[in-house]
C-alpha cells in the first residue's frame, strides 16, 4: 500500500483528491496521513467525505477511517473486469452544509472521464464558497481546458449556495473520454475577457456596482469588456459572485473570481475579480496560477509531453506534480520562461483501457 503524507506541501484537501483519483484510475490502494494536519479545522471535512464516498461506490473501493476529522484514511480499489466498462451511473450528493461543490467535482470528473464511465450527478451544497473556485470557474474556465484532452462534462447550475446555509443545487454529467490527449500551451493569444455577475437574495443594484467595477478596473488598464451576463438567481442564504474571463478553443484559459461577503463591498468585489484575472492577462501567459494544477492529473496519464505556460508556480501546482510523481511515477519540469514558467509533463500512459 502507497503511503502519502497528507501535509507535504500545500497540506490541504488537493493532496487528498488528486491522491484518491489516481488511486482509483490506477487501482493502487492508498494510505494517506496527516490529512489537512496544519489546518484550523485539521483532518477530514464533509465534502471530502462526499467525494471519497462516490468514488468508493463508483469503483467498488473499501475506506477505511472514513469520518468527520480523520487524519488517516486508507482507500483501496477492488478492480473487476467490469472495471472500466462504459456503465452508466446516476448519483445524488448532498453534502449537508456549504463545502464547495467544485472541489468535489475536480476530484469525480478525470477519475469517472478517464475510466470511461458516464456519471449523472446531482450535488447539493455550495456553489460559491471561500478557498475554492466558484462553480462559474469550473464551467467556463476549468471545462473549456479539460475539453481540449477530450475531457468533457455538462454543468447546470439549479439553485446557488453560499455560505454558511449552502444547500446550491448542481446537476453534472461526466462523459467517457474516448481519447485523451496532450496539452500544448504556449503561445500567448490576446481574448477579451468576458464577465458572468450572479446575485441572490439581495438588491439588482449590488449585481449592476460589481460588474461595473469590474469594467472600470479593466478599462483602467486599457482592456474592454463587451460581453458580460448579469443573472439574479434564487439561493437559501443571500450571496453574490462574478467571474472575469477569457477563453479560446487554442488558450489562454484564465480567470479571476470573487464572492461577495458582510462588510465588502460591491466595488470591491468586482475590483478584485478583474485584478485576478489582469495578473495572468498582463503577464501574457496561457494557462492561469489556478486552472495549473487541475491540469497536472490528465497530463501525467496522456500519450507524450504536455507544457503550458504559467505566470505563478504555486504549492498547489507542486504538491500536484509530487503526487503524480508518485503514483503516477511520471517526470515533470518547471522551466523559467522569463518572468514566466513552462511546465513539462511528460505522461505515463499506463491506464488499463
Amino acid at each position: 500500500m502507497l503511503k502519502i503524507n497528507g501535509s507535504f506541501g500545500e497540506g490541504g484537501g488537493q493532496i487528498l483528491r488528486s491522491t484518491i483519483s489516481l488511486s482509483v484510475l490506477l487501482q493502487k490502494p492508498v494510505e494517506i496521513y496527516n490529512i489537512r494536519l496544519n489546518r484550523p479545522k485539521s483532518g477530514l471535512r464533509a465534502q471530502h467525505i462526499h467525494t471519497i464516498k462516490v468514488l468508493a461506490e463508483i469503483f467498488n473501493a473499501r475506506v477505511e477511517n472514513l469520518i468527520l476529522g480523520s487524519q488517516i484514511l486508507r482507500f483501496t480499489p477492488n478492480p473487476d473486469e467490469s472495471y472500466f466498462d462504459c456503465i452508466s451511473k446516476s448519483i445524488k450528493v448532498d453534502i449537508g452544509t456549504a463545502g464547495s461543490i467544485s472541489m468535489v467535482l475536480q476530484a469525480l470528473i478525470p477519475s469517472v472521464a478517464l475510466s470511461k464511465k458516464l456519471l449523472d450527478i446531482q450535488i447539493i451544497g455550495g456553489t460559491d464558497v471561500r478557498m475554492s473556485p466558484t462553480i462559474d470557474y469550473i464551467r467556463y474556465v476549468f471545462s473549456e481546458a479539460y475539453k481540449i484532452m477530450g475531457i468533457n462534462f455538462n454543468i447546470d447550475v439549479i439553485r446557488r449556495g453560499y455560505y454558511p446555509k449552502g444547500g446550491g443545487i448542481v446537476n453534472a454529467k461526466i462523459f467517457p473520454c474516448k481519447n485523451l490527449g496532450l496539452i500544448d500551451l504556449i503561445d500567448y493569444q490576446r481574448i477579451d475577457p468576458k464577465i458572468v455577475g450572479i446575485c441572490s437574495n439581495l438588491p439588482r443594484h449590488v449585481l449592476d456596482r460589481q460588474i461595473s467595477s469590474a469594467i472600470l478596473t479593466l478599462e483602467r488598464d486599457g482592456l474592454s469588456c463587451n460581453s458580460y451576463v448579469a443573472s439574479i438567481e434564487n439561493a437559501i442564504s443571500p450571496g453574490a459572485s462574478i467571474l472575469v474571463y477569457s477563453k479560446s478553443d487554442f488558450g489562454p484559459y484564465i480567470g479571476g473570481d470573487s464572492i461577495g461577503k458582510i462588510n465588502k463591498s460591491a466595488e470591491y468585489v468586482g475590483k478584485e475579480a478583474s485584478t485576478k484575472f489582469l495578473m495572468n492577462y498582463n503577464k501574457k501567459v496561457a494557462v492561469d496560477q489556478y486552472l495549473a494544477d487541475m491540469l497536472v492529473i490528465p497530463a501525467s496519464l496522456a500519450n507524450g509531453r504536455s507544457r503550458y505556460l504559467i505566470g505563478e508556480v504555486t504549492e498547489h501546482l507542486m504538491t500536484n506534480l509530487y503526487i503524480i510523481s508518485k503514483i503516477v511515477g511520471c517526470r515533470y519540469s518547471i522551466i523559467p520562461q522569463g518572468k514566466n514558467h513552462i511546465v513539462n509533463i511528460d505522461g505515463n500512459p499506463c491506464l488499463n483501457n
